[in-house]
């Protein structure tokens, strides 16, 4: 049975760090799960404005649509965000703002970073996770942080270790549970003539 995995990356450069990272994370999880999975990466910078818009008008344009609906129908999430003065990104956090109430109830979730420096790597532990919890996200028990240095070529610093075990975390979680299915919200729960009631009363 084939599954779902969403990545949303928040990195503002390109290229970026942190879509890097959510590659490498998001391939792990399919590695996981014997490849039988789908992945989609979706960079939020690509739809800041329409983040914005949203938050301003309470409707999701088409483009911002397509992501919210990709991550409430998928069976794991993968989450990351560059560092900025000691926490997640503004856009980050905006774009989890804009989610439905109950979009990541119960779903697995798995959480990385980009800084240019280890010392930031506290902030997986002390923002990010604790806003997924407040979600009700499952979140993954092994966060991975990449420094500037993490990405040097040839460097042994387990960085590649780090990301193997978080994805074979995340899979296991997603393969633990049933399979999500998002309910049409136009789906009619019942007859016309129980929606419309006795016309003779």
């Amino acid at each position: 049975m084939s599954r779902s995995i969403v990545a949303v990356t928040a990195g503002l450069s390109q290229p970026s760090s942190s879509r890097l990272l959510a590659d490498r994370l998001a391939a792990a999880a399919r590695a996981g799960l014997d490849e039988r999975a789908d992945v989609r990466v979706f960079e939020l910078r690509d739809v800041a404005h329409d983040i914005t818009d949203h938050l301003l008008t309470g409707f999701p344009p088409p483009r911002l649509k397509e992501v919210v609906d990709a991550v409430a129908g998928a069976d794991g999430l993968v989450a990351v965000s560059p560092i900025f003065n000691a926490s997640y990104s503004g856009l980050f956090k905006s774009f989890f703002d804009v989610l439905g109430d109950d979009v990541l109830r119960d779903k697995p979730v798995l959480l990385g970073a980009t800084g240019g420096t280890a010392r930031h790597s506290l902030a997986l532990e002390h923002a990010l996770r604790p806003m997924f919890a407040y979600l009700r996200a499952v979140v993954a028990p092994t966060t991975v942080f990449a420094a500037t240095e993490d990405w040097a070529a040839g460097g042994d610093n387990g960085l590649a270790d780090r990301v193997a075990r978080a994805g074979a975390e995340l899979a296991a979680l997603v393969a633990a549970r049933e399979p999500v299915t998002v309910k049409d919200p136009f789906e009619l729960t019942g007859s016309f003539e129980d929606l419309l009631g006795d016309p003779r009363r």
